[in-house]
């Protein structure tokens, strides 16, 4: 077992590419003795059965992630040493096995000296996948970092920069100071710049710029004007990125006049995104220093965003215009800017605080007390409806929003605001109680179809008893409504008040018969009756009244009249239940017009009335 000790100590420690060159060569010497160390182990225990022979596992020695590890460090520009692109593929082509990390890793190198970024990122890719430990090697997670940065990846950059053996290496400083002032986390990239400096000035004067355009904006986003004007000194005064940051840096420093310089050199030899840039930017430098008037930035903005779309200029254009929309107290257009962001640029800072914002405006807006009328409202809010608050608060705003559209008799508008919040926020139970509201509202707004949709999306659910039998009652209303009557009635079988339904059903399509045979009479106790026992009664009368069974009338009048004497329907009373004979269908007529309004079916009854509700909405 000494030999596998010693095997295992040298795996840790490393060795170089000579050394792991003899411990290869004597492999299956030491496996060889390992095989029969093990036999002999075996041998000497008493009874042992001799074991079957198997081979031993094959151990993976370090490959080329060992020996990079071993190289001295990348410090700075140099390390990325540019091979000419004949040699560097002629070394890969002529590589064997052992070979090949060692040329991809010089290739890799040199593209990303040359810029060459995505190349670069394949080829480290590519190295990995044959040695997983490289990623674990300084040298290599620079190196990826390096390429992502150039590739505009910067968050996964970050990722690869941010380890502990690249903490104080000014190479690794610099593209993470690049990185973070990429992401905006400007206070981080400041506090790279020092260990940096001497890799980024370690360059030749075009290859730093970027690092110190990077450096400077951290600066600038900071509040240090005067810090990002002096790194930007060895900058050339014509370099257009750059006289972007010394004219914001100028304008903050109070010296508005050295500002528009150095903006109006970035307007004039800038590339396009430069040149718009440097409009945007004096835009904000005016207003933020009030030297500007806010309808004529307002149209300035307008004709930008018509001509520019997407990236970082896009989000400052917004930015400004709900700053704009906000002092002038434009709650629609704040709402619209607004949107545009959190929409579009979701990963700034502030998104936290517009989106409260946002919907403390939203709901202001919705409230009763708002100016602006129900049905606009009720249309800015389906229009953002996404930055609605989450949970309980974002429901209630819906749900009153609703209860107002639908006392205004907008049953569609109203059905609509719901039904999103059934399909998109509702979950499980709380389904049950919303499927039923969004139904009766699609009914009242003679949209039976729609009803019936969305209590069959929310089927899935196992609500309680008595949720279910409310899904179903309604259910067979839009049943009813689409003309399926006798699917309807099925659905009303074993259902709690579902003979009440039935009977409504029927008495609004005139089957007598069916009334006839109803068993919902209710008790003669001699008491009076309320309106809805007067209605059963006198519905029961003109059943039988039309069948022309006159020793049923005569034996509803026996049992009723004395409950019914004194009684607002005592008229309609004596008329329905006196002989048949004395019996028209003017009678009959005049009978069923000075009936009680209330129904047995209570608000479903409201449901089945091809004008619904238009009583109630007139009073409201």
């Amino acid at each position: 077992m000494r030999k596998f000790a010693a095997l295992a100590t040298a795996l840790s420690l490393a060795p170089s590419a000579s050394a792991l060159a003899e411990e290869n060569s004597g492999a299956p010497e030491i496996e060889a003795s390992i095989e029969a160390e093990s036999h002999s182990h075996t041998a000497s225990r008493p009874g042992a059965k001799p074991a079957e022979h198997k081979p031993a596992p094959a151990i993976r020695l370090p490959g080329f992630a060992a020996v990079l590890a071993n190289d001295a460090p990348i410090e700075d520009d140099s390390g990325w040493h540019i091979t000419p692109e004949a040699d560097a593929w002629q070394a890969i082509a002529r590589s064997t096995t052992d070979t090949r990390q060692k040329a991809r890793w010089s290739y890799a190198r040199s593209l990303i000296g040359k810029g060459r970024a995505a190349e670069a990122y394949g080829v480290l890719v590519a190295m990995t996948q044959d040695d997983p430990d490289l990623s674990l090697v300084p040298a290599h997670s620079l190196a990826r970092g390096a390429a992502l940065v150039a590739l505009n990846r910067h968050q996964e950059a970050l990722d690869a920069l941010s380890t502990e053996q690249l903490a104080e290496n000014a190479e690794a400083c610099a593209w993470r100071l690049r990185a973070l002032a990429a992401l905006e986390l400007n206070a981080e990239a400041v506090k790279e710049w020092t260990c940096a400096r001497p890799a980024i000035f370690s360059r030749v004067a075009g290859s730093r710029t970027p690092f110190l355009l990077a450096a400077a904006q951290a600066a600038l986003q900071q509040e240090k004007p005067g810090s990002a004007i002096q790194i930007l000194k060895p900058v050339s005064d014509i370099d257009a990125a750059a006289n972007l940051i010394r004219g914001r840096a100028f304008f903050q420093l109070g010296s508005e006049q050295e500002g528009r310089l150095r903006l109006g050199r970035a307007a004039e030899n800038g590339a396009p995104e430069q040149r718009l840039d440097a409009r945007v930017s004096l835009l904000e430098e005016l207003v933020t220093h009030g030297h500007a008037k806010p309808r004529e930035v307002a149209f300035e903005l307008d004709r930008i965003c018509y001509s520019w779309r997407g990236g970082p200029l896009e989000r400052r254009v917004l930015k400004l215009r709900f700053s704009l929309a906000k002092k002038a107290r434009d709650d629609r257009a704040m709402l619209a800017t607004g949107a545009a962001l959190l929409r579009y640029h979701p990963m700034s800072g502030d998104s936290g605080m517009l989106l409260s914002l946002l919907q403390d405006k939203l709901a202001a807006i919705l409230s009763p007390g708002s100016k602006i009328p129900l049905a606009e409202a009720a249309g800015l809010f389906w229009d953002y409806r996404d930055l609605s608050p989450s949970g309980a608060g974002g429901d209630l705003l819906v749900s009153r929003l609703a209860d107002r559209l639908q006392a205004a008799g907008l049953y569609e508008r109203a059905a609509g605001l719901l039904d999103y919040q059934l399909m998109a926020r509702a979950r499980d139970v709380a389904q049950g109680p919303l499927s039923v509201r969004v139904a009766k509202l699609y009914i009242l707004a003679e949209k039976a179809d729609e009803a019936l949709r969305a209590l069959r999306a929310t089927d899935d659910n196992i609500y309680p008893d008595p949720m279910l039998w409310a899904r179903l009652r309604i259910e067979a209303v839009a049943l009813h409504k689409l003309g399926r009557t006798d699917e309807a009635l099925a659905v009303l079988d074993g259902v709690p008040e579902g003979d009440v339904i039935r009977d409504e059903i029927e008495w609004g399509r005139r089957n007598w018969k069916a009334l006839s045979a109803s068993d919902n009479l209710p008790t003669a106790t001699g008491g009076l009756l309320s309106e809805v026992e007067q209605t059963i009664i006198l519905r029961r009368a003109v059943a039988l009244a039309m069948l022309g069974r006159e020793s049923e009338l005569a034996s509803l009048r026996t049992r009723y009249a004395r409950a019914f004497a004194g009684q607002t329907a005592s008229a309609p009373f004596d008329l329905l239940t006196a002989p048949v004979e004395g019996l028209d269908s003017a009678n009959v007529t005049q009978a069923m017009a000075a009936m009680p309004a209330a129904s047995p079916a209570g608000d479903i009854a409201d449901l089945l009335v091809g004008e619904p509700r238009r009583t109630k909405r007139a009073s409201s």
